[in-house]
Formats: C-alpha cells, sequence, structure tokens
C-alpha cells in the first residue's frame, strides 16, 4: 500500500515559510520520497501501517494551507501513467518497484 501526501501550502510570511520547512522536514525524516513538488509517497506494508501514517501527519500538519493524504494499493500505484515528456526506459514501471524489507 502506498500513502501520497499532496499539500499547498502559504509562504507569504516568515512563520508560513518556517511551518513549510518544518512540514516538509518532518515528511522527509519520517520515509517519505519526493515524487514532483508538494507531492511525496511513502510505502507502507499494510492497511493499518497505512492508517498509522496518516495518523501521524494529521498530528504535524501545519496551521494554515491544504494537506491532501491518499492512499492506494500497490497494484493500483503500478497502474499510474506518466503522460508528460518522452518515454524513458531506466524508469520501472511495473511490479518490479515492490521493494520488500
Amino acid at each position: 500500500m502506498r500513502v501520497l501526501v499532496m499539500f499547498d501550502l502559504p509562504v507569504l510570511t516568515s512563520k508560513n515559510m518556517k511551518d513549510y520547512r518544518q512540514f516538509r522536514k518532518y515528511l522527509i525524516k519520517s520515509g517519505f520520497l519526493m515524487m514532483q513538488e508538494s507531492v511525496y509517497c511513502k510505502l507502507a506494508p499494510n492497511s493499518v501501517a497505512a492508517d498509522s501514517i496518516v495518523d501521524n501527519i494529521r498530528k504535524n500538519k501545519p496551521p494554515e494551507g491544504l494537506v491532501q493524504v491518499l492512499k492506494v494499493t500497490e497494484k493500483q500505484f503500478s497502474k499510474m501513467e506518466y503522460v508528460v515528456g518522452e518515454k524513458r526506459k531506466d524508469i520501472i514501471d511495473s511490479d518490479e518497484r515492490l521493494i520488500i524489507l
């Protein structure tokens, strides 16, 4: 299962920028990988672990802005299509991406 976090946070004041940096650092320290700007992804072994990840995001969210969380299965995640840009051969877009630790 994958947990996707998408966020749009204000960066108008120095407090906003600090909140943005702290939230981004929290995601990285928690094992999230950046897929693109403001979109992060983390692999969860099961639904219970994914729920725990979502709870921790709720606890660490900034006071302002929009944070969205999406839980998808590995099969759904593997069906993601890359629409923009040239087709690249070095991207593994099958179940081979699954890493079992």
